[in-house]
């Protein structure tokens, strides 16, 4: 906010953001206003940092008010031609970026919709008319230096992490780690900010990648990777020396990998990043994994249940005992499918264990037991002990030998409803696995109630998603006819800034859920084989994961491409 701050400050009052009575305890707490600045600025800042009002209230208000549309920056990277209309210095004095073209119409965001001046010149030097959209200040700022690289270095510590608040919300500053020299500082900064665009762009990873002549930095957004605009070569060894003294990890050691872990809060919201360091040629490279808490939170339709299968997986995570299964490969999401069964069945009058290797994330209500191998304390061992704590659900990271899947059987078989994941293909394959690590085929028989296999498939963004016909020979290719299409409505997404012009936005999942039934009970029983137990599935009702990726095109969730990715035909089984 510019001059408009006396107007806005009125307005947000006038609008029930905040009360005169809020409003002037900030203005008495300001003391002297130093020369050169404006009082109204500062109540504005002070209102926002100390959670009376948002930044994107304000906005949405202002929005509202002068029927000006409100963007996400954050998830905007305009290309070079663009950043070239407007120089950096201008886009940093006026908090303007430019956008995009819309035809003949340049379409910039803005922080100030009263700043008409500013507009009004930009497009006369320009020849353009100009579309304003409005986005908050502090995205905007971030955007800026985002888009025009190297001014990342101006983001405060505070504006990336936040603050930490106790028990009583008091206010904490987040400390630093370890001592930090003036000359340090800009790296601080550059660092800080990465990590704070990772978030904000939704990403899952975070890769530091020395290359011979380069300092490569890239993000893994919806499960594809993105490069970024990163610092010069020369930095390397100072970004890397930073993230290890965050991660806590030995600064001395070069040699051999390392694994460490960073906690942040940025926009009210905890997030854990777990480090991995790893020699090579060119220098140590780094990979960050986001753990965000907020994803537990996600309903079950959220995950990309229909509901017939949301029912289905339902009646099985709150059944009385036995063992359930989540299937796939690593990155595939089975431990936000576990966490958000947990966070359904999760009740006061059920005790909840898990062992996790590592406990990735920490939910209210919930007993979790970290593994650690070096003192004894495996997933074997760890299982023994949480059986003596009479819980009535356990989830347990992985079942990865003969020992566990014995302790977790045991456990289903004595009245205990049992979650846990495992390395297959498909959602059938659950029960060879089992039997090929050693657990008797009428164990097997006994305990397992069902077992879920996954894939993730990127999402069509919701904001530029339109209708689109397939050809025949791209149906042909996943296994459909137009005959399959009758009544339903493929999407695409055109591409906007909402979703940085890639047409999708989120993943959702792809499934195949196996249910046990008696007669499967007996082929497993009887030590039927895989094509067996899956042509009985087949015939009981359960989809394959190309079936009901294929539902997801003809409902417009995903499209053709990203099924023909994540999954194979059904006769390739």
């Amino acid at each position: 906010m510019t001059t408009a701050d006396d107007f806005v400050i009125q307005f947000i009052q006038d609008k029930g953001l905040v009360s005169a009575a809020e409003v002037a305890e900030v203005r008495s707490s300001l003391g002297e206003i130093p020369e050169g600045q404006n009082a109204d600025t500062l109540a504005i800042a002070k209102l926002v940092e100390t959670g009376k009002v948002t930044w994107m209230a304000i906005t949405q208000a202002l929005g509202k008010e002068f029927d000006m549309e409100v963007v996400d920056v954050s998830q905007v990277t305009p290309s070079e031609d663009i950043l070239k209309l407007i120089s950096r210095e201008h886009a940093e004095r006026a908090t303007i970026l430019p956008l995009q073209m819309d035809g003949v119409e340049l379409l910039v965001a803005i922080a100030d919709p009263l700043d008409t001046e500013t507009l009004d010149s930009l497009s006369r030097v320009l020849k353009l008319p100009i579309n304003p959209k409005l986005a908050t200040p502090e995205d905007l700022k971030l955007a800026i230096n985002r888009c025009y690289g190297g001014g990342a270095l101006n983001v405060s510590y505070e504006e990336v992490f936040g603050k930490e608040t106790d028990e009583d919300g008091v206010s904490v500053d987040l400390p630093q780690t370890g001592e930090v020299k003036e000359d340090d500082a800009p790296i601080i900064r550059y660092v800080n900010s990465l990590i704070v665009d990772a978030i904000r762009r939704k990403a899952s990873d975070i890769h530091l990648e020395p290359l011979e002549k380069r300092f490569r930095i890239r993000f893994r957004i919806d499960g594809v990777l993105q490069e970024m605009k990163g610092p010069p070569k020369r930095l390397q060894p100072s970004v890397i020396s930073r993230l290890k003294l965050m991660a806590e990890v030995s600064l001395a050691e070069k040699r051999i990998p390392q694994d460490g872990r960073i906690q942040a809060r940025t926009g009210g919201r905890d997030i854990d990043l777990r480090v991995s360091v790893l020699p090579t040629v060119y220098g140590e490279s780094i990979v960050m994994r986001i753990l965000d808490k907020e994803g537990l939170k996600l309903g079950l339709p959220e995950l990309g249940f229909f509901a017939d299968d949301q029912a289905k997986f339902q009646s099985l995570i709150t059944g009385a005992d036995g063992v359930f299964l989540v299937t796939g490969p690593t990155g595939s999401g089975k431990s936000t499918t576990l966490y958000s069964a947990l966070n359904y069945i999760n009740k006061p009058d059920r005790k909840i264990i898990t062992v996790e290797d590592p406990v990735e994330y920490q939910m209210a209500g919930i007993n979790q037991v970290q593994v650690k191998r070096d003192v004894g304390m495996t997933f074997a061992a760890a299982l023994r002990a949480m059986l003596r704590q009479a819980p009535n659900i356990v989830m347990i990271g992985e079942i990865r030998d003969l020992e566990t899947a014995e302790i977790a059987i045991n456990a289903a078989l004595t009245g205990h409803m049992v979650f846990s994941t495992l390395h297959t293909n498909d959602s059938v394959s659950a029960v060879t696995r089992l039997v090929d690590i050693g657990v008797k085929p009428f164990l097997v028989s006994a305990a397992l109630r069902g077992a879920l296999a996954q894939r993730l498939v990127r999402r069509v963004c919701q904001n530029c998603a339109q209708p689109y016909k397939p050809t025949v020979k791209e149906l042909y290719s996943i296994g459909m006819t137009e005959k399959d299409l009758a009544g339903a409505t493929p999407m695409k997404g055109a591409g906007c800034p909402k979703c940085n012009e890639r047409g999708y936005k989120g993943r959702r999942g792809v499934f195949e859920l196996f249910v046990i039934t008696e007669e499967i009970q007996e082929l497993i029983y009887s030590g039927a084989t895989l094509v067996t137990l899956r042509r009985k599935a087949r015939e009981a009702g359960m989809r394959t994961m190309r079936e009901d990726g294929q539902r997801k095109v003809a409902s417009g969730m995903t499209t053709i491409e990203e099924v023909m990715g994540a999954t194979v035909a059904d006769d390739a089984i």
